[in-house]
């Protein structure tokens, strides 16, 4: 299907009508991933298999991030012991969330992405040396393409089957020390995943902006 281009003034912004047809994907697949999707607080006890989780990963890679530096790591929580070391990190209202989840999954940002440029980035042969001696520049364009992985994460998951609830309340200098402290990782959201429980595993659907309300034209 080839995507329609809609040219439009400035003025237009406020009052334009989406034509369904200018997806390129039909509305269950917008349905399923944007539209119909929730943030989920409370899950089922089903487990959520490894393979769903590399199916999700294999679509999140294929992302664009600066350089193609790909800094987001993952650390999959699943044993009552490593879920009781999380939660202890969390904020009150999210450490029940977590112990009760049948996945939690850490991520994270690589500091060290550097070490994997000869292989990321091979039509730039020197990129691996030039970061090296850089790790400030390191810190900023790994937190910054990563944090933008989530949001290709999330998406993925919801790819999936599986349903999310991100959450930012946390300690991530103590997540950090707890499980990050060989590897120089540096933690950027807690997300629990699985299945909702019921209608009430996530809030009634809040309101979002309008398009003209969130972007210009110049």
């Amino acid at each position: 299907m080839v995507q329609a281009s809609v040219t439009i003034d400035a003025q237009d912004l406020t009052t334009l009508d989406l034509d369904p047809s200018t997806l390129a994907v039909d509305d269950a697949v917008a349905d399923l991933l944007f539209r119909s999707a929730r943030t989920v607080n409370t899950f089922t006890d089903e487990p959520v298999a490894d393979e769903q989780i590399h199916a999700a990963y294999d679509l999140l890679r294929w992302g664009p991030t600066a350089m193609n530096t790909s800094p987001l790591r993952l650390l999959l929580v699943r044993s009552p012991d490593a879920r009781e070391r999380l939660a202890a990190h969390m904020s009150e209202g999210n450490r029940d969330r977590v112990l009760a989840a049948p996945l939690t999954i850490v991520a994270a940002a690589d500091t060290d992405f550097h070490e994997h440029l000869d292989t990321l980035v091979p039509h730039l042969p020197a990129a691996r040396e030039r970061f090296a001696g850089d790790p400030q520049a390191r810190a900023g364009m790994a937190r910054t393409s990563a944090l933008i992985q989530v949001g290709y994460l999330i998406v993925a998951l919801r790819a999936a089957g599986l349903h999310v609830g991100p959450m930012g309340g946390m300690d991530a200098a103590g997540i950090d020390t707890e499980f990050f402290a060989e590897n120089r990782w540096t933690a950027l959201l807690v997300l629990n995943v699985g299945q909702p429980s019921g209608p009430d595993a996530a809030r009634p659907r809040a309101p979002r902006l309008e398009f003209g309300q969130a972007a210009t034209a110049v």
